[in-house]
Order: C-alpha cells, then sequence, then structure tokens
C-alpha cells in the first residue's frame, strides 16, 4: 500500500518489512471502512476511552493511545484477525496499532465527524 498508510507504517514499524507493513497498514484500512470506524466509536465509549477517539475524529491533537488501553477497546477476535491477516503476533501489532490508530483514524476522519450509518 502506499500513500499516508503505507509512510506511517514504514516509519512506526519499518523493521518488520515491507510486505508485513503493507499487509499491517492494509488490515488497519479495511477495519475502518463500512462500520469499522462506528463499531469503534461504540467500544471506545464502552471502554472509557470515549475522548480518545473523539481527539482522533476531531480537528486538533490525536491523544496517544497505550497498548494496554489498546487492548480494552479492540475485542480478542479483532486482534485476533489483524493477526491472521498479517502474520504477525499480538505483541507486535498493539504496539504499532497503537502509533498507528489515530493517525489513520484522523485520516478516515477529515471533516472531523464520524460517519454515519445508513439503514
Amino acid at each position: 500500500m502506499s500513500g499516508f498508510l503505507g509512510n506511517l507504517m514504514n516509519q512506526a514499524v519499518g523493521a518488520i518489512g515491507g510486505q508485513l507493513g503493507e499487509k499491517f497498514s492494509g488490515s488497519i484500512g479495511d477495519f475502518l471502512k463500512g462500520d469499522g470506524l462506528n463499531m469503534l466509536v461504540s467500544q471506545a465509549q464502552s471502554a472509557g476511552l470515549a475522548d480518545k477517539i473523539q481527539s482522533w475524529i476531531g480537528h486538533g491533537e490525536n491523544l496517544p493511545i497505550t497498548t494496554d488501553e489498546l487492548r480494552s477497546l479492540l475485542t480478542d477476535q479483532q486482534i485476533q484477525t489483524i493477526v491472521a491477516k498479517t502474520g504477525l503476533p499480538a505483541g507486535t501489532i498493539l504496539p504499532a496499532l497503537a502509533q498507528l490508530l489515530p493517525a489513520a483514524v484522523d485520516k478516515h476522519t477529515p471533516e472531523g465527524e464520524a460517519p454515519t450509518t445508513t439503514v
């Protein structure tokens, strides 16, 4: 993957290697498509992390997230899906995801608002 997520991946986890980095950043983008972002917002509210995700969606500075907070934000199934798609262990994915997710959400919400779901 080229562009924003590809560059971000290279900076955050360059040591992982090109092909794995592309898989990982592609998995983040895939996760945020469709209802993924709205699901993430809902999960953040349940995990007490709404202020963090709102900072990523809104304009201004993105608040950081720790790997422990990320574990409380994402379900085990979501983490395992990323593990399966990338072939990377969770111990490698979570620190990288903590660095990448705020910017990826910010990139997917250029208007400063989460997309509305249509039924």
